[in-house]
């Protein structure tokens, strides 16, 4: 059983109502079909039935999920007052919020979790990881305790015996450019808390870079040290280490040379990259060089899950996203 099967195992004990807003996607709409063949989660569609179910037909897909249409449903006038209420202190109106729920329908699938009609959403197909993570910060916000929300891939690398059997979180690789020292220690914490939730062993942090304890020195290295040294000190349960180098984070011989004293060296399987750039081109890299299986970006820090996708998605990487989704709900 792979990584996800056993992720849609977890949450078949808990059903949890997970909303999909691009029904004009036709991967949408094939995530949808197979979701509802497995039924280890309610979905809600937003759009016109009738374009929905003409689009599916076209394309010979069977959708059976709930389709709310934000033009007639009955909760839509609650959803744009509490959605006023929300943003009028940046000047928003009445009108302007009702356009935007009716007109966006990432906006009107955050309104549903924020008031508790739906747990979580999935988007990013057809949109932008800023236009689908934007409503999702404006109306839901950071989570209690969190100080950043930030972004991590699930990586399912086959027939690799490091990390969790071949599984890591990679973290961050589609929110902050540039984190700073803090934001790095931050995201530690939570790509952590993230790897313990999904795979229910033990989250080993590496803080990476080009140097291994100071073979380098610059800012770049002083930057990623200090994340260590917050970290450490501000989260002393948390099992980390760094700077280091990815193959002394992950193989266990090259650790032996370059970080023999360390705890976590050569047995990593949460990678924190220094900047949005090493995150998102190494996990590029090893999705499409070892053929992994990669899931997200995956947003943590949020008060309620809403995920973003990569626009290159196939349909079976939607059905992936929602059962984590799922997973990431907490409880009332």
């Amino acid at each position: 059983m792979n990584f996800i099967d056993k992720v849609k195992n977890k949450v078949k004990n808990n059903i949890r109502t997970i909303v999909l807003p691009e029904t004009e996607d036709i991967r949408t709409l094939k995530a949808a079909e197979l979701i509802e063949k497995e039924q280890f989660v309610k979905l809600v569609l937003i759009g016109k039935e009738e374009e929905i179910n003409k689009l599916a037909n076209e394309n010979g897909i069977k959708v059976t999920s709930e389709i709310i249409d934000p033009e007639n449903y009955d909760k839509t006038e609650e959803l744009v007052n509490e959605y006023y209420e929300l943003r009028k202190h940046k000047g928003v109106s009445l009108e302007e919020a009702r356009e935007t729920l009716l007109n966006n329908y990432l906006y009107f699938g955050c309104m549903l979790v924020k008031l508790g009609y739906a747990d979580g959403q999935v988007s990013g197909a057809s949109h932008s990881t800023a236009d689908t993570l934007r409503p999702a910060l404006q109306i839901l916000k950071t989570a209690p305790g969190s100080k950043v929300a930030s972004s991590f891939m699930l990586m399912d690398v086959p027939n690799c015996e490091f990390g969790e059997n071949g599984v890591f979180v990679f973290s961050d690789c589609g929110m902050i450019q540039n984190p700073s020292s803090e934001e790095l220690a931050e995201i530690g914490k939570a790509s952590a808390e993230s790897f313990g939730l999904l795979v229910g062993k033990e989250a080993k942090v590496a803080f990476l870079s080009h140097s291994t304890f100071g073979t380098s020195k610059c800012a770049d290295v002083d930057k990623v040290n200090k994340a260590v040294s917050i970290a450490k000190e501000n989260y002393p349960s948390l099992n980390c280490d760094g700077e280091i180098q990815f193959d002394a984070a992950i193989v266990p011989e090259v650790a032996k040379k370059k970080a023999p004293n360390s705890k976590v060296a050569g047995q990593a399987n949460v990678l924190i990259f220094p900047d949005l750039d090493a995150g998102n081109i190494g996990y590029k890299m090893v999705e499409r060089l070892a053929k992994a299986e990669a899931y997200g970006p995956i947003t943590q820090g949020l008060s309620k899950p809403v995920n973003d996708l990569s626009r290159g998605c196939k349909a079976e990487d939607i059905v992936g996203a929602v059962a984590i989704t799922a997973l990431q709900v907490k409880d009332k």
